[in-house]
């Protein structure tokens, strides 16, 4: 049985659930999106990956400011929404928008809750060495990521494997766990269990200063946040390549071998000393250019084993 369905997205990873929604011939009465933001060099006002999908199916867009308005409320209660589908909005629902749809607010989160509530479960799951993720359908209360959960899909993090590569791993699996949810929902056959009370942990928000690389953590925990924070926002290191500090994105590294001062290029393959082992840098990004492989970096840079980054 098809359901009337409200969609609430924002970026890359909502969008393969909306569209195995309307694949699955569910009633998308319409979708939420963030506003357009502006982006580019010219700072021109880009809709979101959601928005740009909703119009490619020919569905209605809203992208309210916010939601907290009794016009906001009645606007998304006029649509009749069997249920509310929300993933990676970034909006807060107030109760008026939460207890409007007949079967609820289900919600696709990237962890396996109660661990990594919040906003950066991807990331932080891989800076913190986690083994294992995935992603959870949730029914949606009022408190952050709180609710009872429905379906859980597991994922192994690999040892070498980025934030970029599990969000595209875990933005497909979500979509097919939602859809999946959405048919047991329509069934009468969705069941939720509540969140455990231990193992709470919270995601924040990545900061600008946890992007920097600490060369005097060990090995371990500098590769896990250099493949944390790969390809976005990108942790870095600063080098003097004889024109003063120029900052330099490590995209992909691994657990290399050898010991020396902290921050020390050890050899030419990109190997690097920390306080207990090495990592081994793969690739690289200068500022305003592209991604090279650290060999062809050296090259460009006319550094090599000796040199301190910081």
């Amino acid at each position: 049985m098809s359901l009337r369905v409200v969609f609430m997205g924002t970026p890359d990873f909502a969008v393969p659930t909306l569209a195995e929604i309307v694949g699955q011939g569910h009633e998308v009465a319409a979708v939420y999106t963030r506003e357009p933001a502006a982006a580019g060099r010219g700072m021109e006002l880009k809709p979101s990956p959601v928005h740009k999908m909703a119009e490619r199916f020919g569905l209605p867009v809203f992208t309210p400011k916010t939601l907290r308005t009794e016009e906001a409320a009645e606007a998304f209660r006029s649509l009749n929404a069997d249920v509310a589908v929300v993933v990676a909005y970034g909006m807060i629902l107030p109760m008026a928008v939460l207890e409007a749809p007949e079967l609820g607010c289900l919600n696709l989160h990237a962890s396996l809750l109660p661990r990594w509530r919040g906003a950066a479960p991807i990331q932080r799951a891989i800076m913190a060495g986690d083994k294992e993720t995935g992603v959870a359908v949730m029914k949606m209360e009022e408190g952050l990521d709180t609710g009872p959960v429905a379906m859980v899909e597991k994922v192994a993090i690999t040892p070498d494997m980025s934030a970029g590569e599990l969000h595209d791993k875990l933005m497909m699996l979500g979509a097919d766990l939602m859809v999946r949810a959405l048919a047991a929902l329509s069934r009468g056959g969705l069941g939720f269990t509540p969140q455990p009370e231990e193992g709470v942990t919270y995601a924040h928000k990545i900061k600008n200063e946890e992007a920097r690389i600490d060369w005097s953590k060990p090995a371990h925990a500098v590769h896990d946040r250099i493949r944390g924070l790969s390809p976005f926002p990108g942790a870095f290191f600063t080098a003097d390549f004889g024109k003063g500090k120029e900052r330099v994105k490590v995209l992909r590294a691994t657990l290399g071998k050898g010991s020396g001062d902290v921050g020390t290029l050890l050899d030419s393959d990109g190997t690097v000393s920390c306080s207990d082992g090495a990592v081994r840098l793969i690739q690289v990004q200068r500022a305003g250019k592209g991604p090279i492989a650290f060999d062809e970096f050296l090259r460009g840079v006319r550094i090599g084993p000796g040199a301190r980054f910081l």
